[in-house]
């Protein structure tokens, strides 16, 4: 017999002469099973995180939270040049997106740790004036588990994620 999830419906589902949007929405199961890697920030760090992000860096809930977004990148400089980069566009329009490499941190669900991919990152800081201060950030991997080919240079990194 299979695991039994609960529904993301907290009660029991309407039936046909209720209202559906009378009956509460369990969010905290909608977060952890998106089906996109997402993460809540607080300056940068991560202070949680959903089963398809840790899936897609091959690692645990556990060994992320209270982790640094530095390291899912490719190197300590990527993480402040990036970092740097989407102040003035948080601060402009709240949100920001790009597509950049990652890398990968342990061996869990067929990763292969310190291999790099490419990554749609959608962000939204939750205070325009501080923008690293708290934010909800999405991440997709963009080959479908195919590892990055050849290494690329940070500069080569930051012209293929304005393309």
């Amino acid at each position: 017999m299979g695991v039994r999830r609960r529904s993301i419906l907290a009660a029991s589902p309407p039936r046909g002469d209720e209202n559906p949007m009378s009956h509460p929405i369990d969010y905290r199961l909608a977060f952890e099973h998106a089906p996109v890697g997402m993460v809540l920030s607080r300056q940068r760090v991560m202070v949680d995180c959903n089963a398809f992000l840790c899936e897609m860096f091959g690692t645990t809930r556990e060994q992320l939270i209270g982790q640094s977004f530095a390291v899912l990148y490719p190197s300590v400089a990527e993480y402040e040049r990036i970092g740097q980069r989407m102040i003035p566009i948080l601060n402009t329009h709240g949100r920001y997106a790009d597509n950049r490499m990652m890398r990968r941190l342990g061996e869990l669900h067929g990763a292969r740790p310190g291999e790099t991919f490419w990554c749609h990152v959608t962000g939204r800081a939750l205070n325009r004036e501080a923008p690293h201060e708290a934010g909800i950030w999405t991440f997709g991997d963009l080959g479908a588990r195919r590892a990055a080919k050849g290494a690329l240079t940070p500069r080569q990194r930051e012209v293929a994620a304005q393309v």
